[in-house]
């Protein structure tokens, strides 16, 4: 048996790349996977540039996907809901419920990249990136949370899991990327609550950091050349996005406890993200001058 057998997953975002790696190793660990996709542009507009469908009428990269792990003997079925829409939110969940009778698992990947210096940001590429990157992680979250709340107060057992997805751009922070590093650090502090407020239903909430290669990061100059695959096949591609899979499998498992989490995962790597922690302090015996400010914060910032 997988380690994941009995339960019901949905990954957003999951017709290429990231997401795709994650439906194919949870199917395969045995799990029920709702394979979510929109077949966006990686900037939000339109179809993919030479996605699968499009305008041609063909099949979609999440029909493809689910092609895939059927033929490998696994349970799956496509959606191509828009996660950042209130309502076809709700329809992803109960399309997970009502196709498999229950959900455990919800893996947020689905994002978008519009690199803009902000003095070049129009409205259009902060909504967007905003939406997708953000939004699209609260709103799944939002029903499915409101699904394992009804589980626990019939008394039901609970034992979910839910996999976000942030960036060290809202970690660490990234020039051009304000409105992709806000967003996603809206992600790591969603986590963060999420994981507070749905403990007591029995639903953990983890994010990962995940660096490998994607359509993001082929957009990004230089960043395809320095992650390509190794030359020999027989080398530790330390940049496949498969790489990153096992954790969100884990993450995903009952026999998992951890919570509340943003791990970064590259190649063999697992590091912990600390969170936002205080630091060095000053202090006066009463209300602070300005002089007195002056005086010692750039000692304090440095």
């Amino acid at each position: 048996m997988g380690e994941l057998e009995g339960r019901v997953a949905i990954v957003t975002g999951a017709g290429r790349g990231l997401g795709r790696a994650h439906a194919l190793l949870l199917a395969a660990e045995g799990a029920c996977v709702v394979v979510n996709d929109v077949d966006a542009a990686v900037d939000g507009s339109g179809s993919a540039d030479g996605a699968p469908g499009g305008s041609g009428g063909g099949p979609r990269s999440a029909e493809l996907v689910v092609e895939q792990i059927r033929a490998a003997g696994g349970e799956a079925i496509a959606s191509t809901l828009d996660v950042a829409d209130w309502s076809a939110g709700e329809l992803l969940v109960a399309q997970a419920v009502e196709t498999y009778g229950d959900l455990h698992v919800v893996v947020n990947n689905a994002g978008v990249l519009r690199d803009r210096a902000l003095v070049n940001m129009s409205e259009e590429d902060f909504d967007t990136v905003v939406s997708v990157d953000l939004k699209g992680h609260v709103v799944p979250t939002r029903f499915a949370a409101a699904y394992w709340r009804a589980q626990a107060k019939s008394g039901r057992a609970v034992r979910a899991s839910v996999v976000n997805t942030v960036s060290t751009s809202g970690l660490l922070g990234n020039p051009g990327q304000s409105h992709y590093g806000a967003a996603k650090a809206g992600v790591a502090a969603f986590t963060l609550i999420c994981a507070q407020e749905l403990a007591h239903y029995g639903v953990r909430v983890n994010a990962i950091a995940p660096a490998a290669r994607t359509r993001m990061t082929d957009t990004s100059p230089g960043l395809a050349k320095l992650l390509a695959p190794p030359p020999d096949p027989a080398m530790f591609d330390r940049w496949d996005p498969a790489n990153v899979s096992p954790l969100v499998v884990y993450l995903a498992s009952t026999r998992c406890a951890v919570t509340g989490r943003v791990l970064s995962v590259q190649g063999g790597t697992i590091q912990l993200f600390e969170p936002w922690t205080l630091g060095g302090a000053v202090e006066t015996a009463g209300r602070w001058s300005v002089e007195e400010i002056a005086a010692v914060l750039p000692g304090l910032a440095g």
